[in-house]
């Protein structure tokens, strides 16, 4: 396919994006989101955002609109890759999406997921898949679903030179043992606020919080002092993440109930492929201005 006469996307291409007085003032305002800026936000009380990105057109996008972090979840698994759940995804099918991010994130950072199966053994299989995921992704920081069993992993990948995002509440990768789709924190809310606290001392920069109840989110956010990133959590953190398909409506279908969603790319995406089919049928497309007659 040419592209003589057509100006490439180009990975990493700047997209504008309008910049308020807010926004100038912030502590995120900055070149490069890193660690200590997130630290800093939740010290002062600003708010962050955090999507779903899974190749380079998309983190092109969010990252020219301000988007503060991208994750490559593994939730790439049913969103990408078409598996039937995020359980079957491995590390060698996600270095190339990480790679695709990280190669066209300017401000974001950039975090992956690290799969099931890829860190439960050991903390030294942990560190192993975290330095593939830096090394050859360009990953920032990589996330893991944890509990008070992993937090000497957390320790190590930590020593190791690894910032590590924890993921607590409710953890997809352990769905079966959790009974299914459910909000935690119903009971034992204490249990989850000593593991967010052990995951702290060992060493992890942000706590990440999945469908937990949103009065145990906020007992947590103000016992831990690392930044707290919500998913069905409530508002009493420092961030919120969204799986970008769910957020903007590419995909069709009843969303979970915290998902408020900003586009309807299903509808747009369907009409337009409707309109070429009926073009290109009829012969209006290609139309002349579309030619090389010389």
């Amino acid at each position: 396919m040419s592209n003589e006469e057509t100006a490439p996307y180009s990975a990493g291409a700047p997209v504008a994006a309008a910049t308020t007085a807010t926004e100038e003032s912030s502590v995120l305002a900055v070149k490069k989101v890193r660690t200590v800026h997130l630290q800093q936000a939740k010290d002062v009380g600003e708010k962050f955002a955090m999507l779903t990105s899974y190749d380079a057109l998309t983190a092109t996008i969010f990252d020219g609109a301000g988007i503060d972090i991208l994750l490559i979840g593994d939730s790439a698994g049913n969103n990408v890759l078409g598996h039937e759940s995020t359980l079957t995804i491995t590390v060698d099918e996600m270095i190339p999406l990480v790679k695709a991010v990280s190669t066209a994130a300017q401000r974001a950072m950039v975090v992956a997921d690290l799969p099931f199966g890829s860190y439960e053994q050991s903390p030294a299989q942990a560190v192993a898949t975290a330095v593939r995921f830096m090394k050859e992704g360009g990953a920032h920081a990589i996330k893991m679903e944890a509990t008070a069993h992993h937090v000497d992993h957390v320790r190590t990948l930590v020593a190791a030179g690894v910032p590590v995002m924890a993921h607590i509440g409710f953890t997809p990768q352990s769905e079966h043992a959790l009974g299914g789709f459910r909000v935690q924190g119903r009971t034992g809310g204490d249990i989850l606020q000593e593991t967010a606290l052990a995951l702290e001392e060992a060493g992890a920069f942000c706590l990440l919080m999945e469908m937990t109840r949103s009065d145990v989110t906020a007992s947590i956010n103000r016992a831990v002092r690392v930044p707290i990133i919500g998913i069905g959590a409530g508002a009493e953190t420092s961030g919120q993440v969204l799986v970008w398909q769910d957020a903007f409506g590419l995909r069709d279908g009843k969303m979970a109930r915290f998902v408020k969603q900003y586009a309807n790319l299903f509808e747009t995406l369907t009409d337009g492929a409707k309109a070429y089919r009926t073009d290109v049928r009829s012969g209006a497309y290609p139309a002349p201005e579309h030619r090389f007659d010389s």
